[in-house]
């Protein structure tokens, strides 16, 4: 995209590489929020804390809260109780507290003439950030190379990830979503799926309504389990979902030149992959490690050799388990 400099080391990766992340004082608190439409309670006497570099869940289906949740916690909607974001008092100094705060909405609408890289720098502006900025968002979730594209050629994938992008433009250490990959193909939820993972990694704190357990497992450490606007149940998410947790990260080595291709192939099978240069990351659970290995042997595609990134042994030594 003209006008758009070099990528540089994103500031939205720069603990990237930091396996485990010291966790901070409250980032977010929420105590006995209430919110009626007339007479309908959307949520009802909520309470819940996440700490910095925390990864939370709202779960539950269709009318259960999780979007008027959203709404409070951003102070959009006026609400019995408090919401504070990194001290700051929702109601209050709403604007101020929404600074700290990346939104992804579950459609955010882009002009389908307009190209990607123009969309960009229309929102860095609105947000008053520079170019160099709306260079760095689009670098960390990928997008990099595909400013010349219009967004009506744009996968659901990546249109999620263009507003992902938006979000991140003033480098805020929250994102909040709603329903991040509700209208995604398999593909395009392992797309976004990957690009959070990776911000989580590096440090930001995350919010995110949801209805799927595979995105939960691999996103969440906490699930504030909701129903007709209650807490139902505060947990995690190998509690809740046994078969499919715990969830590790595995690194696949392949035969040289197919990382590309291997990387499209999982994805279109669901996965969530990273793709730097290092080797191929996926995230699986612990009892389903050799689908990724089955799925690219059905494209012919071999894998030389794998290892475990996460669950590493108390001394510290994670195994390389050879496949030959």
């Amino acid at each position: 995209m003209a006008g758009l400099p070099p990528a540089t080391v994103s500031k939205c990766f720069a603990n990237e590489g930091v396996a485990h992340h010291r966790k901070g004082p409250g980032m977010i608190q929420v105590f006995h929020v209430t919110k009626a439409f007339q007479r309908v309670v959307a949520v009802d006497d909520l309470s819940f804390e996440l700490e910095q570099g925390g990864s939370l869940a709202l779960w539950g289906s269709n009318g259960a809260g999780k979007t008027t949740m959203i709404r409070c916690l951003l102070g959009v909607f006026p609400f019995r109780g408090s919401v504070t974001v990194k001290g700051i008092d929702v109601k209050k100094h709403g604007k101020q507290a929404r600074s700290f705060i990346g939104y992804v909405p579950q459609e955010l609408a882009f002009h389908d003439d307009a190209r990607l890289g123009a969309s960009i720098l229309f929102f860095a502006r609105l947000r008053k950030v520079g170019r160099e900025d709306a260079a760095v968002a689009l670098d960390a979730v990928g997008l990099r190379g595909h400013e010349r594209k219009r967004v009506r050629d744009l996968s659901g994938g990546m249109k999620q990830r263009l507003a992902l992008a938006v979000a991140l433009l003033a480098d805020p250490p929250i994102i909040v979503l709603d329903e991040p990959t509700s209208n995604l193909d398999a593909s395009g939820r392992g797309e976004v799926v990957e690009s959070l993972a990776r911000l989580r990694d590096a440090g930001k704190t995350l919010v995110f309504a949801s209805h799927r357990p595979d995105e939960v497992v691999s996103l969440a450490e906490r699930v504030i389990m909701m129903e007709r606007g209650k807490l139902i149940r505060d947990t995690t998410p190998s509690k809740l979902w046994p078969a499919y947790a715990p969830v590790q990260t595995i690194r696949l080595y392949l035969s040289e030149g197919t990382d590309e291709s291997a990387a499209a192939v999982l994805r279109e099978a669901g996965h969530a992959v990273n793709l730097n240069g290092h080797g191929l990351c996926v995230s699986v659970s612990r009892n389903r490690k050799a689908e990724p290995v089955a799925v690219l042997a059905k494209a012919s595609i071999i894998v030389r050799d794998f290892e475990v990134l996460e669950d590493i042994p108390a001394d510290g030594n994670a195994g390389s388990e050879d496949l030959t």
